[in-house]
């Protein structure tokens, strides 16, 4: 709790107990997110990517607040009757470019666990083009960083699955637990 001295709002001054709210990455503007999102766009082996954003309903006791979901890609090489490597139809799972994940057709970093240091080393791209990999992992970074959910919220809302593909951006309501 925090007594205000000094604040004042719209010319009011402003005092009392002021409880803060939830901490926020510092908002960065659209401009920002653009060139990330347009190279994404403009490559042309990428078909469609997208997210999801949301609030979730029930966080273990945690204040439940808005986040964005890690960016998927298909690509040309997976087509439009594309199967993972375990024979299941593609789908957003299959193309995330989580770090823990290799990609189908984008590739992955690998990683060697050093024992002895308890951490891991010699980071090294395995995949067809690593320049497209970084572009896509440089978009993912942006839209997990917290930095753009404001706009995002705004454009896209919440509960949404968001798709975009060339011709334009589809959302859909996204069902989560």
């Amino acid at each position: 709790m925090q007594i205000a001295t000094g604040t004042n709002f719209l010319g009011m001054p402003v005092s009392g107990d002021i409880t803060g709210g939830a901490t926020r990455v510092e908002q960065k503007p659209i401009e920002e997110l653009a060139p990330l999102f347009q190279a994404l766009v403009d490559d042309p082996t990428i078909v469609e990517f997208g997210w999801t954003q949301y609030t979730p309903y029930f966080n273990d006791g945690d204040t439940c607040e808005f986040g964005v979901g890690g960016l998927w890609v298909r690509t040309t090489a997976e087509g439009e009757d594309a199967v993972d490597e375990y024979g299941n139809e593609f789908s957003p799972y299959s193309g995330n470019l989580d770090v823990e994940y290799s990609h189908p057709s984008l590739g992955e970093v690998e990683k060697d666990w050093d024992r002895e240091a308890h951490k891991y080393i010699n980071h090294y791209y395995v995949g067809p083009d690593e320049d497209r990999y970084n572009r896509c992992q440089d978009l993912n970074g942006a839209l997990q960083s917290g930095a753009f959910e404001t706009v995002l919220l705004d454009t896209f809302g919440d509960h949404a699955m968001v798709t975009v593909r060339k011709a334009g951006i589809e959302v859909e309501f996204y069902s989560h637990d």
